[in-house]
């Protein structure tokens, strides 16, 4: 399969998509990137903060521009943010890369994010909020993806390796 640069990785929080993302980009020898890492370098404050301070509308702006441009100019591997999808034009942008759903289910999420989380979406009951997370978007990242990788038991080598193997070496 020829690979189209760059290759996405999308999921809820907790999936591993910029752990994974470091792999696949370490393997192929070309850059790894997150917009979430993006946007808060252009914004010079952390996501959270710009969610207390700006909201969410504000965010998911500076968000929506951060992927457009990644997918515009970045050849390597590409972490996005476990709520860009919900944007209509990513979603569109994205048709035309492959697009990895890193599947986690609720347990190993909790786990991973931890209940003490200072995720701003994850404030109050944690496990509450990330299963209605998963539930809303899940369909979703299915919806984009051209390939879905299981993360649960997993560790984040192994899904890269999954990863590796259905998309090539190299393109």
């Amino acid at each position: 399969m020829t690979r189209r640069w760059p290759v996405v990785l999308v999921g809820p929080m907790g999936a591993g998509k910029t752990t994974v993302a470091r792999l696949l980009a370490d393997e192929w020898g070309v850059p790894a990137r997150d917009t979430d890492h993006d946007v808060e370098s252009l914004e010079g404050r952390s996501v959270a903060d710009i969610f207390v301070d700006s909201g969410e509308a504000h965010f998911r702006e500076l968000e929506r521009q951060a992927v457009a441009a990644a997918l515009a100019d970045h050849e390597g591997v590409l972490a996005l943010g476990g709520g860009a999808v919900l944007d209509e034009s990513t979603r569109a942008l994205l048709a035309d890369h492959h697009v990895v759903f890193l599947r986690v289910g609720l347990s190993d999420a909790v786990k991973r994010v931890g209940l003490g989380s200072s995720r701003p979406l994850l404030l109050g009951n944690v496990r509450s909020r990330i299963k209605t997370l998963l539930d809303e978007r899940s369909a979703i990242y299915e919806s984009v993806a051209t390939l879905v990788v299981d993360t649960d038991g997993r560790t984040p080598g192994d899904v890269a390796g999954e990863i590796g193997k259905a998309l090539g070496e190299r393109a």
